[in-house]
């Protein structure tokens, strides 16, 4: 009897430990937990969303700039380059010099001597004299200032020639002009009609003295 009771406890025994052994066999053997997205993506190296660097995003958020304001004008003598610079300086426009592709010598500027240069282009209104410097588009801008000396009491000649050149549609054209004493006169007229294109305001004569807060006035009571 005893050794029967001692068998089926044995058989217990050896029951429970395999029981034990099955038990121990699953632990060990079952997956470890899924780490998340970005647990992975930093253990492995798979792709995550990578922002763009400093310059693609400058590319990318770059506009083009539409719009502005340019100041042409010619000067013979610098007086009316220092006008255009003063313009420019209180609208902060491009500038663009017109200069003639046979410069004017001082005694091309004589108007006392009926044979010179500015005198013989002066009385001819289909003069045509040829622009030296390089070419310049007008394509973009919005307001075009134009200047220019008064020359026998109009526009030198080679101001036709630069109007008649580009096209103004879409343009607010404001001349100026300088002169020791002359007006305007007809030469913003003269230029708008050779132009045949843009919107032509009425212009205004500077002296060589002009400061730029009268310009400034000048260019505010415009707007």
């Amino acid at each position: 009897m005893k050794r029967t009771i001692t068998a089926l406890l044995a058989a217990v025994f050896i029951i429970a430990l395999g029981a034990c052994g099955e038990t121990a066999s699953e632990t060990q053997q079952s997956p470890a937990p899924t780490s998340s997205a970005a647990e992975r993506s930093s253990a492995d190296g798979s792709s995550e969303p990578v922002s763009a660097g400093p310059g693609e995003a400058q590319e990318q958020a770059r506009q083009e700039e539409t719009g502005g304001t340019l100041v042409v004008y010619f000067s013979a003598t610098g007086t009316t380059r220092g006008v255009a610079e003063k313009i420019a300086a209180v609208t902060d426009a491009d500038v663009y010099e017109i200069k003639a592709a046979q410069e004017y010598a001082d005694a091309d500027l004589n108007w006392h001597d009926s044979g010179s240069r500015t005198t013989l282009e002066q009385n001819d209104k289909s003069v045509r004299p040829e622009i030296g410097s390089g070419e310049v588009s007008i394509e973009g801008y919005t307001v075009v200032y134009i200047g220019y000396p008064i020359w026998w009491g109009e526009e030198p000649r080679i101001m036709d020639t630069f109007v008649e050149s580009h096209d103004f549609d879409g343009i607010t054209v404001i001349p100026f002009c300088t002169s020791s004493s002359s007006g305007i006169g007809a030469s913003g007229k003269n230029l708008a009609e050779n132009a045949a294109s843009g919107n032509w305001l009425d212009g205004k004569r500077f002296g060589a003295g002009v400061s730029q807060a009268d310009i400034k006035d000048w260019i505010d009571s415009l707007r």
